[in-house]
């Protein structure tokens, strides 16, 4: 790797320098140039040069010596007493990286923040590449946040570790559960979709996302929020005057309204988007509204040849 890494185009190099074997000049270059933040993850950094980057002057470097599996019992002491408070964090999780593997998954949670939305792993991932189930349990159930946020990202936790880490009193544990377990219960979905427009994309497409119940929500300052209360197919009176557009379009379209209802939309400018796209609109009016769109029809059919119309 010495010899080839005058090659390897520069953007390459940090991975090269942070998975590679590297020679004992390369490891020097590195500490000459300053450049030893890659050797910090690195699992072939030798052990003298490993205890020299824990004692870097840069807090970050210590940060990510601290966690690796290969620390003996007392770097770990040592930096469990840094005077960076991620630095010990780090330091604290020792017990939980005993391999490269589980070093990889913590490292990938770690520092990301609530709006985070990047995977720990890959769908149907390889399991050689992943911690055993049981790890992902231990996690579960520690006292540091940041394991239970690991458990809390993956999508294989046994359902009974899901509902304690519901009630979770970290807030990030709460949002990747729901945004990573099949079996995350719907008030936590609604709850993150709320607080975290983020992740509301990607919340709308799970299955077991609420869509009924939403009726309290109808008059929240958020629009998007308004926007998924008002196609609450329970609601008594979609909120059709609403102020925000996307809002009456989908109170346009929801389910409860009557045919009667949809004919006085679908003659106003405001409403007649989603009074179209409305599930309840008869067949034969859709048919109507079809035509009048190809044809440049100026008049409505009648109610007499709308009765009569009949689907395709």
């Amino acid at each position: 790797m010495e010899a080839e890494l005058p090659s390897i185009r520069p953007s390459s190099r940090p991975f090269v320098l942070g998975r590679c074997a590297l020679s004992p000049a390369l490891v020097e270059q590195c500490f000459a140039d300053d450049t030893v933040h890659a050797l910090a993850r690195n699992p072939h950094t030798p052990a003298d040069a490993v205890a020299r980057l824990a004692r870097h002057s840069e807090a970050k470097v210590r940060a990510m010596v601290a966690a690796r599996p290969d620390l003996g019992p007392d770097l770990v002491a040592d930096l469990r007493e840094d005077p960076d408070e991620d630095v010990r964090m780090r330091a604290r999780l020792h017990p939980f990286s005993r391999t490269w593997i589980e070093y990889d998954v913590i490292d990938r949670v770690i520092g990301h923040g609530p709006e985070c939305v990047c995977p720990i792993t890959e769908p149907d991932p390889d399991p050689a590449t992943l911690p055993s189930p049981g790890w992902f349990a231990a996690c579960a159930v520690s006292g540091e946040p940041v394991l239970r946020r690991v458990a809390a990202s993956w999508s294989g936790l046994p359902a009974e570790l899901v509902g304690t880490l519901a009630q979770d009193d970290d807030e990030e544990v709460r949002i990747r559960l729901a945004c990573n377990h099949p079996c995350a219960p719907s008030h936590l979905l609604l709850s993150v979709f709320v607080t975290h427009p983020d992740h509301r994309s990607d919340l709308l497409r799970l299955p077991g996302f609420p869509r009924t119940g939403l009726t309290h929500l109808i008059g929240h300052p958020d629009p998007e929020v308004r926007a998924l209360a008002a196609a609450d197919p329970t609601l008594p009176r979609p909120p059709v005057d609403d102020p925000d557009e996307a809002v009456r379009r989908a109170a346009a379209a929801n389910p409860s309204l009557t045919p009667e209802a949809l004919e006085t939309l679908l003659t106003a400018p405001r409403t007649a988007e989603g009074a179209a796209a409305n599930p309840s609109l008869p067949v034969p009016r859709m048919h109507a509204l079809l035509d009048r769109c190809l044809n440049g029809a100026a008049t409505p059919p009648t109610a007499a040849g709308r009765r009569e119309a009949t689907p395709a």
